[in-house]
Formats: structure tokens, C-alpha cells, sequence
């Protein structure tokens, strides 16, 4: 409790750290909820993996580093021997849902929209930040949910989230490791280590081609950890800043449009899962890479054409 009644620590920090908790416990009760299910060929290793993930979202803040790290390589084990997975799913008949979606028509979009609002709104107007937004998004979109419908109790969202963790798997924790690699390259001096490499290959004062290979490193890099807000931090360090940025290039235009540079790479990983992976699972499609396929296109036009933005209006 003593990180709860330090003045010290900001009311987000707090706040945040309590949607940590309740997440835990929902992963954990995933975990349970598997242990128990006969349908699951798999359930052990799937309860192992989902108890830990839990766990360490929940207390990791006050679990010491090295047992933290010994917990994470413990829940690999199970995904990587392939037994994680899940039973049958106990969704609600067609009928049902086609019965729901005439009663509700539009309504049904009042949960999403509560999330997305009250994210901008912490974001803009409070101190909280958006991450507690969309926490208190979430807690009213359940609320609006039961209003709607009286088949809807705390347990259905229980199961609903079970059911949904056990269908991404353990792709899931894909963001938050993405997240935590930029963080270490970053740390490591990864960008130092790109810098002096480009200094071989751009000419000094050359801001063209300098734009060129930051924004192109900056798909690259995406592509390679899944995540552009990581990827950025280490191609700004190594290219945007020495080679761009140091020239007189307008800041807040370059960086906007290299981290949406970033976002095309996003479109043409698997290393996203929760864009190109995760939808190929919630919509059992045949081919696992068939959003990434869709997706070419796009990507190749939008890095052109933010590209040639950079160079005109920089």
C-alpha cells in the first residue's frame, strides 16, 4: 500500500498502476478458466502461461527484477513448446446476435465510442493521461453494456475477454515486448551505432538523402520490431537528428510524418501482430499474411508520397 499513499507519486501514476491490477487479475482468471475447460487439449501449459502473464501485470511493480525476469522466461516455455491454446468457444447463437443487432441498431456503437471519448478527453483535459481515459472508456462501455441488455453481467465480460486472449494467444504479449526492445536499443546505443554507419553513406549537409534514408530506415526498423513509437526513438537518434534535423529541417513536420513513415512498415510486418496477425486470427482467415498482402500497396504509395512531402515542405 505504500505506493498507493506516496504523495510523491502522481494520481496517474496510481491510477494507471490500478488498471495494471485489474488487467492481471482478468488474464489470471483467463488462465483458471482454462485449467478447468475439458474442451482445451492444452489447458496446463495454456493456464501456465495466461497465471504468470497475470501475475507480473498485477504485482510485477513490487516483484524483485530477477524474479520478474524468471517468470517471463518460465511463460515462454509453454508458447514456444506450442501448448498454449484454447477450448470451444461459447459464443452466442446467430440468432441471438441478429436479434440484439435489430433491437439495438446504432446503440451498439454507444461502448466503442465511450472509450475513444474518454481517451481524447483525459488526454486533452486532464492530467491522467489518455491510458486512464481509456480505462474509464472501458468501465463505462461495460456499464452502457449492461443498461442495454440484462444478459449482460460482470461474468459475461469475464469470459468474453477469457475467450478473446485465448484466440490471439500468446501473440498478445507482442506489443508490450516491441515496446520494451525499442526501450533497450534505445538504452544499448543502437542509434549511435546506425549513425556512425549512415556518416559512410550520406554527405554532409546533404538533407535530401538524408530525409531519403530516415524515413525508408524508419519502415525498416518498424518492420523489424512491430512498432513504430519504438522504432523512432533509435532512427531519430542515428539519422533524423544528425543528418536532418541538425540542417534546419522543421521539426515537428519531420517527426510527424518519419513516425507515420513508421506506420507503413507497420502495414507490411507480421511483427504487428495486433494489426496484421491479430485479425487474421479473430477472422480464421487461410492466409495467415493476407492483410499484409492487402496492404502493400498502400504502404509503398503513402511512404512515397510522404516522402516527397518532407522534402518540399521541410
Amino acid at each position: 500500500m505504500a505506493f498507493f499513499t506516496d504523495s510523491t507519486i502522481l494520481l496517474a501514476d496510481k491510477l494507471l498502476e490500478v488498471l495494471y491490477i485489474v488487467m492481471g487479475l482478468i488474464v489470471m482468471y483467463t488462465g483458471v478458466k482454462n485449467l478447468t475447460d475439458q474442451t482445451n487439449q492444452k489447458r496446463i501449459g495454456t493456464a501456465v502461461f495466461w497465471i504468470i502473464l497475470g501475475v507480473i501485470l498485477a504485482f510485477g511493480r513490487w516483484i524483485p527484477a530477477q524474479v520478474n525476469g524468471l517468470l517471463v522466461l518460465l511463460m515462454t516455455i509453454p508458447a514456444i513448446a506450442k501448448r498454449v491454446g484454447k477450448g470451444e468457444s461459447r459464443l452466442p447463437s446467430k440468432e441471438y446476435m441478429q436479434n440484439m443487432s435489430e433491437k439495438l441498431g446504432l446503440k451498439v456503437f454507444i461502448p466503442a465510442f465511450a472509450i475513444g471519448i474518454f481517451a481524447i478527453v483525459f488526454a486533452l483535459f486532464t492530467n491522467l493521461g489518455a491510458l486512464v481515459g481509456v480505462g474509464m472508456g472501458v468501465l463505462v462501455a461495460i456499464i452502457s453494456l449492461m443498461v442495454l441488455s440484462s444478459d449482460n453481467k460482470p461474468v459475461t465480460f469475464l469470459n468474453d475477454a477469457a475467450d478473446m486472449l485465448g484466440t490471439v494467444g500468446p501473440l498478445s504479449m507482442l506489443p508490450m515486448l516491441l515496446a520494451s526492445l525499442g526501450a533497450v536499443f534505445t538504452s544499448a546505443g543502437v542509434g549511435e551505432v546506425i549513425s556512425s554507419g549512415v556518416k559512410q553513406v550520406i554527405p554532409e549537409g546533404n538533407v535530401v538523402l538524408g530525409i531519403i534514408v530516415y524515413a525508408i530506415g524508419m519502415v525498416l526498423f518498424t518492420m523489424i520490431m512491430g512498432n513504430a513509437f519504438a522504432a523512432i526513438t533509435v532512427m531519430t537518434v542515428g539519422i533524423g537528428g544528425p543528418f536532418v534535423l541538425a540542417y534546419g529541417a522543421n521539426p515537428a513536420l519531420v517527426g510527424m510524418l518519419a513516425l507515420t513513415c513508421g506506420y507503413c512498415g507497420t502495414l507490411l510486418t507480421p511483427m504487428a501482430a495486433n494489426f496484421n496477425i491479430v485479425p487474421v486470427a479473430m477472422l480464421e482467415m487461410k492466409n495467415k499474411y493476407g492483410v499484409i498482402k492487402n496492404q502493400v500497396f498502400i504502404a509503398l504509395f503513402m511512404l512515397v508520397f510522404q516522402i516527397v512531402y518532407m522534402i518540399l515542405f521541410r
